[in-house]
């Protein structure tokens, strides 16, 4: 198996025996398509914010399942696709002043039938 990172990044990624391997970005992102709906604007001790309301769409970026390939993704795109060759990444690692490292293997979306 091969992974292939869709995000913009590179991505450290811990493995069960606690080794940390990197996935460098493959150049193509997978991302959600979001429209945004306004809503009524919130006011805090007279300050006033702009508000909407998300409307996920569909995903672009995201190739078809290919045999010997595991897709890493956002959250976002992995939840929305439910398939078992895409994966988000797991429990994010913080160093002492709480910036992300790593992570702590992937996250599947995908409804598995055992």
């Amino acid at each position: 198996m091969k992974f292939l990172n869709l995000t913009p990044h590179s991505l450290s990624i811990e493995t069960r025996d606690g080794r940390m391997i990197t996935v460098p970005p493959s150049g193509q992102i997978a991302r959600l398509a979001v429209t945004r709906e306004a809503r009524p604007v919130f006011v805090i001790g007279g300050d006033v914010f702009a508000v909407s309301q998300p409307k996920m769409g569909a995903i672009t970026g995201l190739p078809d399942p290919q045999a010997g390939i595991i897709f890493i993704c956002s959250a976002l795109v992995a939840e929305q696709a439910k398939r078992t060759d895409v994966f988000g990444v797991g429990e994010l690692i913080r160093d002492t002043a709480g910036a992300v490292i790593g992570a702590r293997g992937l996250c599947s979306y995908a409804e598995v039938v055992a």
